[in-house]
């Protein structure tokens, strides 16, 4: 990683479209190369990503990083959990998420979103409406990270407040946008959080942490058909108000 040789305040961007282009190359990436990512490039992504700002510096991040075996035992007693959650549909009460990350009741303009996406994907994927076995296979990509050689869980000190939250999005976008300067791609993912009793066993998390998400993280496969799937942006417009 490069130090910086002066104060930030008088850093020039050299090449804006760069920082513009890693914004608008970022999508969720559903299938990933069998190609190792080195440890120094993980560490150098995750040194950068550190500067992202949070209220009063408070920094809450912890992140855990999966590979190799330890990903593989972690990937199959999920796997293992989400298809008896599948045949015995009461197991779900087990695995009940610490926060509420999606509304329990959905009104428009965000459920018709949701379900363009959801459609949007099966479609691209040629899973048809009603088809819970391949629906159920799909979703289990989620709990074997894609394919993808890292693994990254993100936790947060129970004590911290909902504030946390929006600084930790800031952490993980920088995190997701340095991976993109590096070549890779990511996917983050709320599915994860169902499943924190297991993962904590797995990563050595204390009793005062929750799950935030988790996060695939590697090379993509270009000829993936699933990575050729794009979901919309309403115009800033939309959502823009000027007051003057």
């Amino acid at each position: 990683m490069k130090e910086l040789s002066s104060p930030q305040v008088s850093t020039v961007i050299a090449d804006p479209h760069s920082v513009d282009d890693a914004i608008l190359s970022r999508f969720s990436t559903r299938a990933y190369l069998d190609k190792p990512v080195e440890k120094s490039v993980l560490e150098d992504l995750l040194q950068v990503a550190a500067r992202a700002p949070s209220g009063t510096n408070t920094q809450p991040w912890k992140v855990y990083v999966l590979q190799g075996a330890a990903k593989d035992k972690l990937v199959t007693e999920v796997c293992d959990a989400h298809n008896a959650m599948a045949a015995n549909p009461a197991l779900a009460a087990d695995f009940a998420e610490e926060y509420d990350y999606y509304p329990t009741k959905w009104v428009s303009p965000y459920i018709d979103r949701r379900r363009e996406c959801g459609f949007g994907l099966y479609g691209v994927l040629g899973i048809g409406k009603g088809d819970k076995e391949k629906m159920h296979l799909q979703q289990q990509q989620n709990f074997r990270f894609f394919g993808a050689p890292v693994g990254l869980m993100f936790t947060l000190d129970k004590v911290m407040g909902r504030g946390s939250l929006l600084d930790y999005g800031m952490f993980i976008q920088s995190i997701m946008l340095a991976a993109r300067a590096r070549g890779l791609h990511t996917c983050p993912q709320a599915a994860w959080n169902n499943f924190g009793k297991i993962i904590f066993k797995h990563i050595g998390a204390g009793e005062n942490e929750m799950m935030v998400c988790g996060m695939s993280l590697g090379y993509a496969d270009e000829s993936a058909l699933v990575n050729t799937f794009k979901t919309t942006r309403v115009d800033a417009g939309s959502f823009t108000h000027w007051i003057e």
